[in-house]
């Protein structure tokens, strides 16, 4: 789908390049032919306005590329018409009046018409998605526009058929009949009802001004000249309602997304700097060897890890999933997090930690987050982990010569879930060699373009691959092995390891 958008926008970005080197071509020649050249005398103007006005509009369109945010589609879309109708426009002038020529200019008259329609259009869904439009009023032009819209082009496509607003004649002459009023109902009544949805819309005069050019700089030029300089001209007044829109609206909302993103990138680091140091004290320790890595899908995300010696005898290792992504699910994981590291420290068992983090979670829980939870004490004299699931992913054991082994145990519903949970605990003896994968669900649940799940077979196949390598070695094949296997999707979860070797 990331694909597809891209591709969109950049086959919007040649279309509207080549309107402009086509207006600008068509302009030559023009000049070159005495014959077109002395049709179009009377309409040089128009002629200057269509080949700037194409340049320009390419180049407001490539300016656009990299906008992200509400209206951005429809901005695009709308840029990409006015494109097309400076190009119909100008065939439009080559055409009219030239003998024999009568069916190109009906067809450029049509196209030029179906073009206002669909620019009306996207000016409506650009102002609604970027200024928001609220109340009945609201809610009713979304469902009448569209069909408004549609009645009017089936009235301009009847004149395949039938002169019913328009005809043009065996020398080439527009003349527009007697119901050529039915080709304005539409743009009076969008417009009217645009314009008074932007009043009343809660948004910055500025933005408000901005969205309403679209609509008095036509009625404002037409007013000045009287329509002596002809469509080209109203055209042209169109794109200056673009620029604007797009200086006003778009750089409004450019700034606001650069504050937003400056806010994130420093959440990202906090968040970052809260996790524990991979130090050579767990990397290179006599007893242990431990490793650990967090990609999240967001700026930040819910995935969290922690390791800590409790004394000189006992490491403490844990990993959690919040519900939800973002930083909702950032701030309750620093929660949680401070916590079970609080709780550790002072209990005497696992259980008993997970059972006083639970009821503190769920004191204040008015937003209804939750976090599935995996925690482990390592003895080290005796190398028994003692551990606790609460609702977590099975942790996988690989043994020396044996398959892997999930450990099928949970201990109790996941941490903020019901207030008087207590959980218990399970116990397991470490030999050399063993080792202990924990990880978040945005592993095994990673999913490729048929929506198929990475799934845990190819996850256990990466591990036995991986017996002979380090930990580190090992979290590094699991990642690239899961971008593999995604390539081409976005990253649908956040992927949180942790690997413990034992010596």
């Amino acid at each position: 789908m990331e694909k597809l958008k891209e591709r969109s926008a950049l086959f919007g970005l040649i279309f509207a390049i080549a309107a402009a080197l086509a207006t600008v071509g068509m302009t030559w020649v023009a000049y070159l032919d005495e014959q077109a050249y002395t049709r179009m005398q009377s309409f040089l103007f128009d002629c200057g306005v269509d080949t700037i006005g194409a340049l320009i509009s390419a180049g407001l369109y490539y300016g656009c590329m990299r906008q992200v945010g509400d209206g951005t589609r429809a901005f695009k879309t709308l840029n990409v018409f006015v494109s097309a109708s400076f190009v119909v426009n100008f065939l439009l002038y080559f055409t009219m009046g030239a003998p024999g020529e009568e069916v190109y200019t009906f067809l450029f008259v049509l196209l030029s018409k179906l073009f206002d329609l669909a620019m009306i259009y996207f000016f409506y869904q650009y102002v609604r998605n970027t200024l928001g439009f609220e109340g009945k009023l609201a809610r009713l032009a979304e469902k009448a526009i569209p069909i408004l819209l549609a009645l009017e082009c089936l009235v301009i496509l009847s004149n395949l058929f039938c002169p019913t607003t328009f005809l043009v004649d065996e020398a080439g002459v527009y003349q527009a009949t007697d119901a050529s009023v039915l080709e304005d109902v539409a743009l009076i009544v969008v417009s009217v009802a645009t314009t008074i949805l932007i009043i009343r819309c809660k948004r910055p005069l500025n933005q408000k001004v901005a969205g309403l050019t679209f609509i008095l700089l036509p009625l404002l030029n037409y007013a000045m000249v009287g329509g002596t300089f002809g469509n080209a001209s109203q055209y042209g007044m169109i794109l200056v309602s673009l620029i604007i829109m797009y200086c006003i609206i778009f750089n409004d909302k450019s700034s606001k997304l650069a504050a937003t993103q400056s806010e994130l990138n420093m959440a990202t680091e906090i968040q970052v700097n809260a996790l524990p140091l991979i130090s050579p004290e767990f990397t290179d320790g006599e007893e242990f060897e431990l490793y650990a890595s967090m990609n999240p899908a967001k700026e930040v995300g819910g995935d969290f890890y922690d390791f800590f010696m409790i004394d000189k005898d006992h490491l403490c290792v844990l990993i959690a999933d919040v519900s939800g992504k973002g930083v909702p699910a950032a701030l309750f994981m620093m929660t949680a997090k401070t916590m079970i590291k609080d709780y550790a420290l002072t209990k005497d068992s696992t259980s008993a930690t997970f059972t006083a983090v639970n009821a503190r979670l769920c004191e204040n829980n008015k937003a209804g987050m939750f976090a599935t939870a995996w925690i482990g004490i390592l003895d080290l004299r005796t190398r028994t982990l003692q551990y606790t699931n609460a609702g977590h992913n099975y942790p996988i054991l690989i043994r020396k010569d044996q398959p892997c082994e999930e450990l099928k145990k949970v201990h109790g519903l996941f941490l903020a879930g019901m207030e008087f949970t207590r959980y218990k605990q399970g116990e397991l003896r470490l030999e050399p060699g063993d080792r202990l994968l924990l990880y978040t669900d945005g592993v095994v649940e990673a999913h490729d373009k048929t929506n198929g799940l990475y799934g845990m077979e190819r996850l256990e196949a990466v591990l036995d691959g991986a017996r002979d390598q380090t930990g580190e070695q090992t979290l590094g094949r699991i990642f690239d092995d899961v971008n593999e296997y995604a390539a081409g999707v976005p990253q649908f979860d956040d992927i949180t390891m942790v690997v413990l070797t034992i010596k």
